[in-house]
């Protein structure tokens, strides 16, 4: 079948920068796909590319997409190559979401009927679903507070940016206030860092984290240690993972289908963070995901509802266990609470 196909870049200013031991993060760019099939059924994607992660660059992204002549074949869509594992999820998305309700619907503005808008309508939150992402450093004691109060039980926190020994305080200091927040209750954190930790700034992770959930009275448990070390280690974190109580997750090293299919295959079967967004296409990835009945945290890459969406509903088909989604990233955006006006 043959698609119309039009598209729109986006720049989405992040509140603060994310700080990561990559870089620091400061605004989002992406692209908003249309397709409209020919019984004028409306699809959309979003291509949100994570270059320094694994996927193609947001330069490759638009190129790919200035390539196509407006229309796209179902059979183009389900071609496009590994190494544009953000197209290959935007436009399966796009694709997929022409056989479903839309998330809300068009809306005229005033303009000619097929000028469309998407309208992005976000529905009833529950975030004890969700991890809350906090920044990096000390202002985490006080993002830590204002996420409890809407609601999150579990959290992330960037790791790997500032001395090791700074952080450690710091990480103290957190699992202190989360264990004074907690009544009763069990509350989760997770450190990230990014592959940015030596070996032995690794094992001194893994040694803190493992008294922390050796202490029978602390209610604050690490849920596990995120990509400690760099993708070109992954026999090391084998070997960690092995070692200690507190799980590792890769992150990095399952960037994309490719990499997770790759880790697997060496022997890996802890937990793997996924990506949906920049993982690939989702028809692979469902595919896989159910045949191995892997260990699975989904997580977000600061994409907008539209690329959101569709990273949830696979997420939600493919979570098998209870381990919260990645992606309570909504307070680093000032326009989350808005419409999002892509008009074609």
């Amino acid at each position: 079948m043959l698609h119309q196909f039009e598209f729109r870049t986006y720049q989405r200013k992040f509140k603060r920068p994310l700080q990561t031991s990559h870089r620091i993060w400061d605004i989002r760019e992406g692209i908003i796909l249309r397709l409209v099939d020919e019984n004028n059924q409306i699809g959309w994607g979003e291509i949100a590319p994570l270059s320094w992660f694994g996927s193609e660059s947001f330069e490759q992204a638009l190129d790919f997409c200035q390539q196509l002549s407006g229309n796209i074949s179902s059979e183009m869509i389900f071609a496009i190559s590994a190494e544009l594992p953000a197209c290959q999820f935007g436009f399966e998305s796009a694709l997929s979401e022409q056989n479903s309700p839309p998330p809300a619907p068009p809306c005229q503005g005033g303009e000619k009927s097929e000028n469309l808008t998407y309208l992005s309508q976000k529905g009833d939150k529950m975030p004890n679903q969700y991890s809350g992402l906090l920044p990096a450093g000390e202002t985490a004691l006080q993002a830590l507070q204002v996420l409890w109060l809407e609601g999150y039980r579990t959290f992330k926190w960037k790791i790997g940016v500032a001395a090791i020994e700074e952080e450690l305080k710091i990480f103290q200091q957190l699992i202190e206030a989360i264990h004074n927040l907690c009544d009763r209750e069990k509350a989760f954190l997770r450190l990230d860092a990014n592959g940015g930790l030596s070996y032995w700034q690794a094992k001194t992770w893994l040694e803190a984290c493992d008294e922390v959930n050796a202490t029978p009275d602390f209610s604050a448990d690490i849920e596990f240690l995120e990509q400690p070390l760099p993708v070109t280690q992954f026999q090391e974190m084998v070997e960690l993972n092995a070692i200690y109580a507190t799980p590792i997750a890769l992150d990095e090293s399952a960037a994309n289908l490719d990499r997770i299919q790759e880790c697997y295959s060496q022997g890996w079967r802890g937990i793997f963070v996924i990506k949906p967004a920049i993982a690939g296409s989702p028809s692979q990835l469902r595919k896989f995901c159910q045949t191995h009945n892997i260990d699975a945290v989904f997580s977000s890459v600061f994409e907008t509802e539209i690329g959101r969406q569709a990273a949830l509903n696979l997420a939600k088909q493919l979570s098998l266990n209870k381990r919260a989604l990645g992606f309570g990233t909504d307070c680093w955006f000032d326009d989350n609470n808005s419409i999002l006006d892509f008009r074609f």
